[in-house]
């Protein structure tokens, strides 16, 4: 018979959610969370990069939409996946590089600076019903 991934010492995947109120202390609340469950999971050395895509993805969604957001974290294969979804289907809109050095509408930008892959999705009632808005999504992938 042959050997699982986590018989091999790879970790088992693993998701959590988190649903916050539209509330500026929630973007605190997400990273302290994050931090706690990479912690608990043997992975407090992504803690930094992670905590600073999550803040810039919650913030976001705080700012730019008026209802609830979502933050969901998700280890597997080796990938921290960061994703945070709101009720606003409008796009994120990434600065032009000139605007970089502004001191506001830098988010994107140091998501895109600072994660492998980054991403976005709109999310329909034809996919899950009463589930409007969309997903921004980032990725950390663990050094081998």
């Amino acid at each position: 018979m042959p050997a699982s991934v986590e018989d091999q010492g790879a970790p088992a995947p693993w998701e959590y959610s988190l649903y916050v109120p539209h509330d500026p202390r929630s973007v605190t609340i997400c990273r302290r969370t994050l931090r706690l469950i990479l912690a608990i999971h043997g992975r407090p050395h992504l803690s930094e990069v992670a905590e600073l895509l999550a803040t810039e993805l919650v913030a976001n969604a705080m700012q730019h939409t008026k209802g609830p957001a979502a933050l969901r974290i998700r280890w597997a294969h080796g990938v921290l996946r960061i994703g945070v979804w709101d009720a606003d289907p409008t796009p994120p809109q990434p600065t032009a590089p000139a605007a970089a050095l502004a001191e506001a509408g830098r988010g994107l930008a140091l998501v895109r600076g600072c994660a492998d892959e980054w991403g976005w999705y709109t999310l329909g009632a034809t996919q899950l019903p009463g589930s409007n808005g969309k997903f921004v999504w980032c990725e950390l992938t663990e050094a081998a």
